[in-house]
């Protein structure tokens, strides 16, 4: 089953959340708060959307999406970016992931935007495969660029 999250999962987001940073083993770079994703997705101004998934026999939370919209100028139209998508390894195969993609590519529809985008790390291979099976197709002619830390203070100039 897919619900919206609501603020009673934020300790639980938080935690899916260091086990993704963990899955991708990079554990440390996972530093948000509860506090700061409890007022990212639940504050006054949301920046961000989750999604639950739970175990429909127990209803044990196995996965989350975490979200927020994007535009795009050649279209003229938002879109969804999915920032995180994590089920746990035991519940992995039970359709969690797909219900997940599949509430968020329903949401695009129903609100006409145009595109469903994330980032996959290129090692990941069974999550690789999976996206491909729905139809996804990768950007390969577009290469990622970030600005954190030292570089981002430095440029915005307090470096």
């Amino acid at each position: 089953m897919i619900r919206i999250a609501t603020p009673d999962d934020v300790p639980v987001i938080h935690a899916l959340v260091r086990e993704l940073a963990a899955y991708e083993k990079v554990p440390d770079e996972a530093r948000a708060t509860p506090e700061q994703l409890r007022e990212a997705l639940f504050g006054p101004r949301p920046a961000a959307f989750a999604h639950i998934a739970e175990d429909d026999t127990t209803g044990e939370t196995v996965g989350f999406s975490l979200w927020f919209l994007n535009f795009s100028t050649w279209r003229g139209v938002h879109g969804i970016y999915l920032e995180d998508l994590y089920v746990r390894p035991a519940a992995r195969g039970g359709g969690h992931g797909r219900a997940l993609l599949t509430e968020l590519a329903r949401i695009c529809v129903e609100r006409g935007y145009q595109r469903l985008e994330w980032s996959v790390l290129d090692w990941n291979r069974p999550s690789i495969g999976f996206y491909e099976s729905l139809g996804a197709r990768p950007q390969d002619e577009w290469t990622v660029y970030r600005l954190t830390d030292e570089a981002l203070e430095k440029l915005g100039g307090h470096g």
